[in-house]
């Protein structure tokens, strides 16, 4: 049996690819957050995720800058 769904992954963004949409802090408030002066995303703690939770962010990033470390 596979213990995927309980596997954490940590994350990390690509700043040079990040485009500010704020989907990825919309959908993990706790682990992103869009940096008002420069709009970019930021990773917060540890950023790590359940590795299906994370699969579904790395999907919705219209920039594809959020990658697992």
């Amino acid at each position: 049996m596979s213990t995927q769904s309980s596997e954490r992954v940590v994350l990390l963004v690509d700043t040079d690819r990040c485009i500010g949409s704020g989907m990825c802090e919309m959908l993990e408030e706790a682990i992103f957050l869009i940096d008002e002066d420069t709009n970019i995303a930021g990773v917060l703690g540890d950023g790590s995720l359940p590795s299906e939770r994370a699969a579904v962010v790395i999907d919705r990033c219209p920039a594809s800058a959020i990658s697992v470390l």
